[in-house]
């Protein structure tokens, strides 16, 4: 059984291309596309695997779309455990107006999942032992009660491993509620948790620590973009910006800087160089085109200039 185990209840086909120009009513001489499977466990598991870091991969397939994901996944020697489900995966597409270097990106519904479907992965948790780390990430697809993530929770605080949530909504509110080690939550997802419309900046750590006191979560990572983040716990709060760089996609970038987040506790890093990692992960992952995630190339530069 690997360390870390990542679940992915909606995961993507993810084609990406590009076009001279977007316009309306006109045929569009696209590139060719690149696919790549996506998702938000998919994608740390693929991150954390671009990392030099092995992860078990638990996501959901099925119909052509379903196969050609798995088939994607096997090729990446990272170690999966698949769902095969009765409806299709879903294809997300990325295209980008190079006259203008604009990225405009295209979510698709996902399947929708059968009670026999969605307890599988539950049960795969409850049935096996070993894993230290599990990062639930990603949308909450039709189907699935949205308790989920706090069921899965319950599971894993059994088994004494800790739980790593990257969601958002009403999923991400009963996660807190049963309690879990980490929550990522952007300023609006932070503000949400605490009732309230839109969060100052100065009122950003505390916010954080209402949900670290009340039990919802032990670390509060709040990702701001191209402001960097905020890691806080019980005795601190740490906060770096994010270094600047040549901007060309910010699909998966938040899955990236998970990646480098559980890698960094997986490896003993203090906070400060846990947060770091995260960051230059995701900082990374915006370097590349389409889907193509962090490099560890990148990751280990940027890690140095933060």
């Amino acid at each position: 059984m690997q360390n870390i185990i990542t679940i992915t209840l909606n995961p993507s086909l993810d084609k990406g291309t590009t076009v001279k120009a977007i316009v309306p009513e006109k045929k569009l001489a696209c590139s060719n596309p690149v696919l790549e499977p996506g998702g938000g466990g998919i994608n740390v598991s693929r991150a954390l695997e671009h990392l030099g870091c092995n992860s078990l991969a638990i996501y959901m397939y099925g119909g052509y779309t379903g196969k050609k994901l798995h088939e994607m996944m096997f090729k990446t020697g990272i170690e999966c455990v698949p769902f095969e489900i009765i409806e299709d995966t879903r294809e997300n597409l990325i295209v980008v107006d190079t006259s203008e270097n604009a990225q405009y990106r295209f979510g698709m519904k996902g399947a929708e999942l059968s009670e026999e479907e969605w307890q599988k992965p539950l049960s795969f948790l409850e049935e096996n032992t070993g894993y230290e780390y599990v990062v639930a990430s990603g949308s909450i697809p039709k189907g699935v009660p949205m308790d989920y993530f706090g069921r899965v929770a319950s599971i894993v605080q059994k088994k004494g491993a800790k739980l790593i949530i990257d969601t958002s909504g009403e999923a991400l509110q009963h996660a807190v509620k049963e309690g879990v080690f980490m929550i990522k939550p952007n300023l609006d997802e932070l503000s949400s948790l605490n009732g309230v419309e839109e969060l100052k900046q100065e009122d950003i750590i505390a916010a954080a620590k209402n949900i670290i006191k009340s039990g919802g979560a032990e670390i509060v990572v709040v990702s701001m973009g191209a402001k960097g983040a905020i890691l806080v716990n019980k005795e601190e709060a740490i906060q770096f910006s994010s270094p600047k760089v040549d901007l060309k996609s910010t699909v998966g970038a938040g899955d990236s800087m998970v990646a480098g987040l559980v890698l960094g506790i997986s490896r003993k890093y203090n906070w400060a160089d846990t947060l770091k990692l995260g960051i230059a992960c995701g900082s990374a992952a915006t370097m590349n085109e389409g889907t193509a995630l962090c490099k560890k190339e990148d990751v280990e530069t940027l890690f140095k200039s933060i």
